[in-house]
């Protein structure tokens, strides 16, 4: 697939980074509809030379300020973009005309896209009702957080927190509810937690949206708070990186973005910030 924009300025080191990285990611993820273990993040190293050598010896504050830095180099997708980029990020590794649900776990048909009840569509899992952000170029349509979705599953999470318990989803009984939160199934837990950890460094209210930041609440309504940040830290240690997750950065990089999602490479960085 072509790029759909020019890459940001940063074009040498984006480019030196992506080269060391792409020959160190999985070229065949596991079949993304059950949990994996988490291969070794081998392309850590090289980036860490390139793409994130400010942030390195960093913790707390300065960690988060430097990444923010970072990952802010990046390029924009418009929302009708977002479709396009979503199949081929979200491809299922064993079936290369569909991609996978990040909630319900099944393959679909690329083409099924849109908004009928079996259809999917674009979740943002930083509800986007969380900072009033919308559809905007931006929070809006980045896609280290928008995820393929069933149209029906979609609704149901709605702008709800994410937090443990609840009942199962009817048409994804893996995935829990009650009325003020939503638990993903086990198998994108850490999943979930690395994008609201993205969102919360990208997005820090420097370039005309809010501020968003991970808080230790549910029902937090439309501020720019999303909860419960010690169960997406807990989510985060029980569900590491697995292929599919590492596959699906380094396309955001290589071919829609040219940033990534820190927190994918460095897990261990969610706990050196919060």
């Amino acid at each position: 697939m072509p790029r759909l924009r020019t890459p940001a300025p940063r074009t040498a080191l984006v480019a030196l980074a992506a080269g060391l990285a792409l020959t160190c990611v999985a070229t065949t993820a596991p079949a993304a509809t059950s949990e994996s273990s988490a291969p070794a993040n081998r392309s850590a190293t090289a980036l860490d030379d390139t793409y994130y050598q400010d942030a390195l010896g960093k913790t707390g504050p300065a960690l988060k300020d430097a990444l923010h830095t970072i990952i802010s180099d990046q390029s924009k997708l418009s929302y009708s973009q977002v479709w396009d980029a979503l199949k081929d990020t979200d491809e299922d590794p064993a079936n290369s005309s569909n991609v996978v649900l990040l909630y319900a776990g099944r393959s679909q048909s690329k083409s099924s896209n849109g908004g009928d009840v079996d259809d999917w569509n674009r979740e943002h899992v930083w509800a986007k009702s969380h900072g009033d952000f919308g559809t905007a170029t931006g929070p809006g349509t980045d896609i280290h957080h928008l995820r393929p979705e069933d149209v029906s599953v979609n609704s149901v999470r709605g702008n709800k927190d994410f937090d443990n318990g609840g009942s199962p989803v009817g048409e994804a009984p893996e995935n829990t509810t009650d009325s003020d939160s939503f638990e993903p199934r086990d198998a994108v837990k850490g999943d979930v937690a690395r994008m609201i950890f993205y969102m919360a460094v990208r997005y820090q209210g420097d370039d005309g949206f809010a501020d968003l930041e991970p808080n230790d609440r549910v029902d937090n309504g439309s501020q720019p708070y999303i909860g419960r940040l010690s169960v997406l830290k807990q989510w985060n240690e029980q569900d590491p990186p697995d292929a599919f997750e590492q596959r699906r950065n380094q396309v955001i990089f290589d071919r829609y973005q040219h940033n990534r999602n820190p927190f994918i490479d460095h897990p261990e960085w969610a706990e050196a910030i919060w």
